[in-house]
């Protein structure tokens, strides 16, 4: 399946989607990633990854732009949901250069952006080494893609 929407549904208790992200998820607050939830998971489903993103945020990398705030994967199929910085899972490398959650602060004057949490269902369960790009995670996972959809939210530093 190539990256397209699915019948996934992703909610958080921190925030309805595209309205703003409480500052205890940000880097002006505790950090701390928020918690999701995910309905709707395509049969099949053994494996998961979560991605957040910030597509609004000024940067070139790799050829992508935008910033990745939070890379997690290697969590089994059969959960949905995780918990207020969750420990479960496997850390990625945020384009802060830090393995895991790195919350919105855009740059002082920028104005709001979006924030996308992406949850992806996957047809096996990885087992993934830690501390991999977005990018090398993607060239992992995409011929194991069953579905994904996210949850967007908003952020404005203040």
């Amino acid at each position: 399946m190539a990256f397209a929407l699915s019948s996934l549904q992703v909610t958080s208790s921190a925030f309805l989607n595209h309205q703003p992200i409480p500052s205890k998820h940000t880097g002006e607050g505790d950090d701390v990633s928020p918690a999701l939830s995910w309905d709707g998971v395509p049969e099949g489903t053994k494996g998961v990854a979560v991605i957040c993103h910030d597509p609004d945020a000024p940067l070139v990398k790799d050829g992508t732009y935008g910033f990745v705030h939070w890379v997690l994967y290697n969590l089994p199929g059969d959960i949905h949901d995780l918990a207020e910085n969750t420990p479960v899972g496997t850390p990625g490398m945020n384009d802060q250069g830090s393995h895991g959650y790195c919350g919105p602060m855009p740059p002082e004057g920028h104005g709001s952006h979006l924030y996308y949490f992406w949850v992806l269902a996957l047809d096996h369960q990885t087992s993934l080494p830690e501390g991999l790009t977005l990018k090398e995670l993607l060239n992992e996972i995409e011929p194991h893609l069953l579905g994904m959809n996210r949850l967007v939210g908003t952020y404005q530093r203040g």
